[in-house]
C-alpha cells in the first residue's frame, strides 16, 4: 500500500537520539500509513547497526558528509508519499502530529474545519503546513533557552501566534518555513530543492522558504501539529550557533544578493548598538555580528 506521508530525517552519528525519534514516529496514530526516510549525513558504515532497524517502514541510507540540505533532496528523491513531513533526529512528535499535518494537507477533508479549508484550493493540495515546535522538558530546559524560544530567536512562534490555523502573510512566511517541522507536497518538494551550495548552518531553511514563496506556495500554520525539540543548549552553545550564522550570512548574500536579512545600512547599525547592552539579546548580538564581520 501507498504511504500518505514521507518523513525525511537528516542525520549525522547520533543514533541514540535518532531511535527515540523513531520510537515517537512508531507511536504515530497513523504509523502504519508513513514512510521514514532516514539519511545519515556522512558515511559510518555503523549507524544502521547500531539502530537495528526492524521497520520495514524505515529506509536507512549514508551519503558522503555534505550538509543537511543535501541530504534532505536525497531523501526527496526517494519519497513515494504524495507528501513530505521534514523533521530533524532531535525532534520528538506527538502522537496525532503526522494526522494534523495530513488533515490540513486535505488527505482527510472530513476532519478539515471551515478555517483550514483555504489551504486546498480547486488546483489541489498546493500548501505547505508548519507545525509547532517547543522544548522537550526532558532534556533540561536552561534560562538561554527559554530565552531562544520566548523572544523568536530560536522558534519564531510567537510571531505567528495569530496566524495559528490560517495561512501566513507571503512577506513574512519564509522566515518560518523551520525543516525541523513542515510538510508540503512531494511535487513542491521535488520542484524546489534546497540549495546545495550552503555549506554551514543557518539561513537555509529561509533560503528555501524564500524560493517556495516566490513559486505561490502558502505556508499554513497548524499548532495543534506539536513536537519537541530534544536539544540541550548551554549559553556558550547559543552564541557559538548565533557566530556561525552571522558568518553564513556571506554565503548566502553570494547565492542570493536579495536576500532579506541580511543587515545593511540602518539595520546593520541597529545590531551594533544593540550589542552594547549586557542583556541575553546584547550577548546573542555581540555573537552575531562577530560571524558577520569574518
Amino acid at each position: 500500500m501507498k504511504p500518505s506521508l514521507s518523513i525525511i530525517i537528516p542525520t549525522h552519528k547520533r543514533a541514540d537520539i535518532l531511535r527515540q525519534c523513531l520510537e515517537h514516529i512508531e507511536k504515530q496514530t497513523i504509523a502504519t500509513q508513513l514512510e521514514v526516510i532516514v539519511v545519515h549525513d556522512g558515511e559510518s558504515g555503523i549507524e544502521n547497526e547500531k539502530l537495528k532497524i526492524e521497520n520495514s517502514r524505515v529506509h536507512y541510507f549514508e551519503i558522503p558528509k555534505s550538509q543537511q540540505g543535501i541530504a534532505r533532496n536525497r531523501g526527496v528523491e526517494k519519497a513515494t508519499a504524495d507528501r513530505i513531513l521534514f523533521i530533524g533526529d532531535d525532534i520528538f512528535l506527538a502522537p496525532d502530529a503526522c494526522a494534523k499535518h495530513l488533515a490540513c494537507h486535505g488527505e482527510q477533508r472530513r476532519t478539515m474545519t471551515s478555517h483550514q479549508v483555504p489551504l486546498v484550493s480547486a488546483r489541489g493540495d498546493t500548501g505547505a503546513v508548519l507545525g509547532f515546535t517547543t522544548w522537550d522538558p526532558a532534556c533540561g530546559i536552561t534560562p538561554v533557552m527559554q530565552w531562544l524560544e520566548k523572544s523568536g530567536w530560536q522558534f519564531g512562534y510567537p510571531m505567528i501566534a495569530k496566524y495559528a490555523h490560517k495561512i501566513i502573510p507571503a512577506e513574512i512566511q519564509h522566515r518560518f518555513t523551520y525543516t525541523s517541522h513542515i510538510s508540503v507536497p512531494t511535487v513542491i518538494a521535488k520542484a524546489h530543492p534546497f540549495n546545495e551550495d550552503v555549506t554551514l548552518y543557518g539561513w537555509e531553511d529561509m533560503l528555501w522558504g524564500t524560493a517556495l514563496r516566490n513559486a505561490g506556495v502558502q505556508l499554513f500554520y497548524e499548532p495543534d501539529a506539536k513536537a519537541f525539540h530534544h536539544h540541550h543548549i548551554e549559553l556558550e552553545d547559543s552564541l557559538k550557533r548565533m557566530e556561525t550564522i552571522g558568518r553564513s550570512l556571506h554565503t548566502i548574500e553570494k547565492i542570493d544578493p536579495t536576500f532579506d536579512r541580511i543587515p545593511k545600512g540602518w539595520k546593520l547599525w541597529a545590531h551594533w548598538l544593540l550589542g552594547l547592552f549586557p542583556t541575553m539579546r546584547g550577548k546573542h548580538e555581540r555573537a552575531f555580528i562577530r560571524g558577520f564581520q569574518k
